[in-house]
């Protein structure tokens, strides 16, 4: 079955999927490789129980390791979308919104990038579409002003710029 036939999962453009499988191959091949040569030349220092380079390889062990699995785990239900960046000025998996929540000052706006954090750009904060804030954003322009139900009550937001 392939990735976009699976229906249920993460969403991503076939472009992420590609890089997110490109640097699981690398993890599985270069990565490991790479690891277990300072693993290996740190053991030859002597003690382990002091050795600073040994704990900090297999440190670094670790979090690849877990990186790898979190990969596998993701690409195995990820299912594959078209990158729907519309020129419409809609709100749609792949944008960056600018909101501003009701009751704050015209120049307070918070940008957020609408898709998966394995998508995001930059440090840029995201909001996934299945959320309730992503739903309620999807397919709004500019202008709009939505409301959504927020853990600590329902809130509103004011579009205020779309890019795609």
């Amino acid at each position: 079955m392939t990735p976009s036939e699976q229906g249920e999962g993460t969403k991503l453009t076939q472009e992420t999927y590609d890089r997110l499988v490109g640097e699981l191959e690398d993890l599985t091949t270069r990565g490991r490789t790479e690891i277990a040569t300072i693993i290996e030349a740190a053991r030859a220092l002597g003690d382990l129980s002091e050795n600073g380079d040994y704990h900090a390889a297999k440190d670094t062990q670790g979090k690849m390791e877990s990186r790898i699995r979190q990969l596998q785990a993701l690409l195995k239900q990820a299912s594959i979308v078209e990158d729907r960046r519309a020129g419409d000025g809609s709100v749609a998996a792949g944008s960056v919104v600018a909101l501003r929540y009701e009751g704050d000052d015209e120049d307070d706006v918070q940008r957020f990038f609408v898709g998966s954090i394995e998508e995001r750009r930059g440090d840029m904060a995201v909001v996934s579409p299945s959320a309730p804030l992503g739903k309620a954003l999807l397919g709004r322009k500019a202008g709009d002003t939505v409301e959504y139900q927020a853990p600590g009550g329902s809130l509103r937001v004011e579009v205020v710029e779309v890019e795609a």
